[in-house]
């Protein structure tokens, strides 16, 4: 089979990337057409956490000062959300070198780089979705409201978004490690969900133990509820470090952290896995 040599000149190549990133993308969403059950969670899901978490918790959690519990905690659901898209995308990416779909990918005449930047794009839509639907199941079912200005808010979601694309590069690392998409979820579920409870999620840090907040402190998690809770104006708590005093610099730095470490990982881990 004669594969297509790449353009040979920058912008030439640099449109072929866009274009197969593109078109992976679209191969990505075609998929749920016949996995339903994906969407149907995307939908479902944040109404299960706003209902357990915002009346299940809500009733039994009081924060200093009488703050409402519910706008307090909606930016913790939606981080812990965005956090959680490493999970899914190391599943999927997983099962896609389990069901040899990359191998074929390599025989077609794609820009390389298009297969993770494709399929990371669609993740990240999908998982913007839920967001979605969760924000407006916080403010129909819960009550949630932001006390922000409108630059303030969309500032605030896009903080989420770009947190959730450096956890997608995370997932797609370590999805190309992994020989299926059962031991993707152990390799990313089993450290990144009780992660996401470690941090100021759902309830304030002032009674952790001193070792303990200090390792919550630090948690990248809890700079962006902290972060997110800032933008959007709902209730805080005291911030004792650094990353708690100044949440958007602390969310921008380890967002982009992360995506300078993981994505030259995932695709120097892309091209070995591509070239036995």
């Amino acid at each position: 089979m004669t594969v297509m040599e790449p353009p040979s000149t920058p912008a030439a190549r640099l449109r072929w990337a866009l274009t197969d990133t593109w078109t992976i993308a679209g191969r990505s969403y075609s998929r749920l057409r016949a996995q339903p059950g994906e969407i149907v969670g995307t939908l479902v899901f944040p109404v299960i956490m706003t209902v357990l978490f915002g009346y299940v918790f809500g009733s039994a959690i009081k924060l200093p000062g009488g703050a409402d519990y519910r706008n307090y905690l909606m930016p913790g659901i939606f981080t812990q959300v965005m956090a959680l898209a490493a999970v899914a995308s190391a599943t999927a990416v997983a099962e896609d070198m389990a069901l040899g779909l990359i191998d074929r990918f390599r025989a077609q005449p794609i820009a390389r780089s298009a297969v993770l930047a494709g399929r990371s794009l669609a993740d990240l839509s999908r998982h913007l979705l839920s967001l979605l639907m969760m924000a407006l199941c916080g403010v129909l079912i819960a009550g949630w409201r932001t006390h922000g200005d409108v630059p303030r808010t969309l500032a605030g979601f896009a903080l989420l978004a770009l947190f959730g694309y450096a956890m997608i590069w995370v997932g797609t690392y370590i999805g190309l490690f992994v020989k299926n998409g059962a031991q993707a979820d152990a390799a990313t579920f089993g450290w990144l969900f009780p992660l996401t409870f470690l941090a100021n999620t759902f309830v304030p840090l002032e009674g952790l133990p001193s070792w303990l907040r200090a390792i919550a402190d630090w948690n990248p998690i809890s700079a962006v509820v902290a972060a997110v809770r800032e933008l959007f104006g709902n209730p805080g708590s005291a911030a004792a470090s650094w990353p708690l005093r100044h949440p958007v610099t602390a969310t921008l730095g380890w967002s982009l952290l992360i995506l300078v470490v993981f994505i030259p990982l995932a695709v120097r881990r892309y091209r070995t896995a591509t070239s036995r």
